[in-house]
Parts: C-alpha cells; sequence; structure tokens
C-alpha cells in the first residue's frame, strides 16, 4: 500500500529541514563555511519544506507542489553551478557581489547564523561518506524532485 499525499508531502518537508539542520551541524560544529551557493541551496532547501508542509496542512497539495518543485529544480540549478565551480579550480564564486548581494538580504543580517555566507564555493570539497557535501545536495535535490514530481503525477486524490 503506497503512503497518502499528504504523508508523502510530510516527508518531504521532514527530509528539507533535516538537511537545514546538518548544514548548521557542519557549519557550526564542524567549522564548514557556507558559500554563496550553499546558502542559496539552504533557501532553496528551506523553501521545498515549507511549500510541502503548508501543502500537507492546508490541502492545497497541487500549489504547495509546484513551488517546491520549482524550488527544488532551481536548487538543481544552483548545485549544478556549484558542482561545476568544484571541477573547474580556477572558476571561483568567492568574495564577489553575489556573496555582498547575499548578506545584505535581511534573511542574512537577521539570522546569520543561518544565511550568511562566508566561505569559498571552490573550497567546499570536504566530503562525508565519501561524497562532497555539494554532491549529496546534488543527490537529495534529485531525490526530492523525483518525489515533487510523483506527487503531482500520481492519480489518487491528497
Amino acid at each position: 500500500m503506497l503512503p497518502s499525499t499528504r504523508q508523502i508531502l510530510f516527508a518531504i518537508s521532514s527530509i528539507s529541514f533535516a538537511l537545514i539542520a546538518v548544514a548548521l551541524y557542519l557549519q557550526h560544529i564542524l567549522d564548514m563555511m557556507p558559500c554563496p551557493l550553499c546558502v542559496i541551496q539552504r533557501y532553496m532547501f528551506l523553501a521545498i519544506g515549507v511549500c510541502t508542509l503548508v501543502a500537507a496542512i492546508s490541502g492545497k497539495v497541487r500549489e504547495g507542489t509546484i513551488l517546491a518543485l520549482l524550488a527544488a529544480i532551481g536548487g538543481l540549478v544552483t548545485v549544478g553551478k556549484h558542482l561545476y565551480v568544484i571541477a573547474n579550480p580556477g572558476f571561483s564564486c568567492g568574495i564577489d557581489p553575489m556573496e555582498t548581494m547575499l548578506n545584505k538580504i535581511p534573511t542574512a543580517e537577521y539570522l546569520p547564523w543561518l544565511f550568511r555566507a562566508n566561505g569559498l564555493c571552490e573550497g567546499a570539497t570536504d566530503s562525508l561518506l565519501g561524497l562532497a557535501i555539494p554532491q549529496w545536495s546534488a543527490v537529495w535535490f534529485v531525490i526530492l524532485t523525483l518525489l515533487l514530481a510523483f506527487v503531482l503525477l500520481r492519480k489518487k486524490p491528497a
């Protein structure tokens, strides 16, 4: 028996928030500073989590899932650029206008422990269980995108 749409949405939301918790652990406990692309990925995971949670609670499944899917696709694009930067060491996104702009957004000013970019994108090569953090991010964005597509395409009502 397949889980209900609401159960899937709650699971997606839980996964997204758990990934943010892992990012905070890596930043504050293991001193791995997030780069601008990492911070954008955090925003995308947070958007996925909030949209799917609201969709599951409110019953606006289609609308919330579409917004979450757009965030997941945005995350895939961002992590794709991040992986490109790591694969091409001469290409940097370090201290540049993107970092300055990201750090001036009100969320970064009021919640710097979550949204402040301090690291270098090409330096995000520390591995966890054999994969670099951006590679793990890519894996999770793919999984979440597939789950969101499944929710949109399934025939069963919420």
